[in-house]
């Protein structure tokens, strides 16, 4: 695995694009965002897919996300509602995962049982850089342990991870709380995960 550590607010640019030409050609990259460490793939590599689900078989308990650098697109990826969209755009970037009912554009394979997938759009400019850069969503589950728990020092990680990883990025400014996990795909919201992020707009 390369290694390289990236100023939080200014990530050098060549770090960046070295991280999406490794996504791009199939490659598995960890990367910061404003919860924790993720490790994703781009969404249309075969082999990136196959290599991540090969990594999260290591651990039952981990579930995928989608990292999306803006709104522009998320409705070719997810069926968003009116009300759906209003509140994400109230509440992002930041430190939510939201989940929609999936659309045809994932693959099945990476869609819940109950045809959904976790929306994320990170307040971490490395994330948000690398997917902007990569012109589509990387598909990520946090970096963690086999029993399931999200790792926070980069050392461990990098030996966790070093033979099924082709390259890391770290930064300084993870915060290591989980996100707060809203479910939007019924007609009313369903906080699953209160963590880090404020809620009360919710009014639940």
């Amino acid at each position: 695995m390369e290694f390289f550590e990236l100023h939080p607010e200014t990530p050098q640019q060549r770090f960046i694009n070295k991280a999406v030409d490794v996504l791009k050609d199939g490659g598995i990259v960890i990367f910061p965002t404003d919860t924790y460490y993720g490790i994703g793939c781009d969404l249309y590599n075969k082999d990136g897919i196959e290599k991540l689900l090969s990594i999260k078989n290591e651990d039952k308990n981990k579930l995928f996300s989608f990292i999306f650098s803006d709104f522009k697109n998320i409705s070719k990826y997810a069926k968003v509602s009116d009300s759906a969209f209003k509140l994400m755009k109230k509440l992002l970037p930041g430190p939510y995962t939201f989940i929609l009912p999936a659309a045809k554009e994932i693959p099945k394979k990476l869609w819940s049982k109950r045809q959904t997938v976790g929306i994320r759009i990170p307040k971490h400019n490395i994330a948000l850089k690398i997917v902007e850069e990569l012109g589509n969503p990387i598909v990520s589950t946090t970096a963690s342990n086999r029993i399931g728990e999200p790792l926070t020092d980069t050392f461990e990680i990098k030996n966790i991870f070093n033979i099924s990883v082709d390259l890391m990025l770290a930064s300084s400014n993870v915060s290591f709380e989980p996100s707060s996990v809203v479910d939007l795909s019924g007609e009313e919201p369903v906080i699953i995960r209160q963590g880090a992020g404020d809620l009360s707009i919710l009014n639940i």
